[in-house]
């Protein structure tokens, strides 16, 4: 599926996406995740959602639950690049921690965080951070995902070696 922004994603192909999923069971999860797959910064923007309501016959604020309930919906712009850390039981006593506080100064995030669930996006865009409460392979732990891709056994040095392999990438 080709990505567009969301001055692109026009009505039509919104009308397409909730045409497809009318009328079938949890049509709703899957009119939400094609409209943010299609956008570029891999968000929902309030007018999208408010259209969606609209033309789906859905209620706004049932559609506003479904985006906040599930932690892969965003209502904010994301960077081009997904970092994801593990926070559960096996990859904390590892060192998800070190490699969370670590990454916060690899990307140059200094925004406060008083709820870690909550994605950081680098300033340029280009990065966004966020932890999840468990990703589910505690054998391999501590686990990151970056772009999609599992790294088990994570460390401070491969973790810098990853992100600054991402950025050299970027500049070819």
């Amino acid at each position: 599926m080709k990505k567009i922004s969301r001055d692109k994603l026009g009505t039509s192909v919104l009308d397409n996406i909730i045409s497809k999923y009318h009328g079938l069971p949890g049509g709703v999860l899957g009119i939400i995740e094609e409209a943010q797959e299609l956008n570029k910064r891999k968000y929902l923007p309030e007018e999208t959602l408010e259209y969606i309501a609209k033309k789906s016959g859905v209620p706004l604020a049932q559609i506003y639950s479904v985006v906040t309930f599930y932690s892969f919906f965003n209502l904010k712009p994301q960077g081009e690049h997904t970092v994801v850390v593990c926070r559960g039981t096996a990859c904390h006593t590892r060192g998800s921690k070190d490699l969370l506080e670590f990454l916060k100064t690899l990307l140059n995030i200094t925004e406060p965080q008083e709820d870690e669930s909550i994605p950081l996006t680098t300033g340029d865009g280009r990065f966004t951070m966020r932890t999840v409460a468990c990703i589910g392979q505690c054998a391999l732990a501590p686990v990151i995902i970056i772009d999609g891709k599992v790294y088990s056994h994570m460390t401070l040095e491969r973790l810098r070696k990853v992100i600054n392999s991402i950025r050299e990438k970027a500049k070819t």
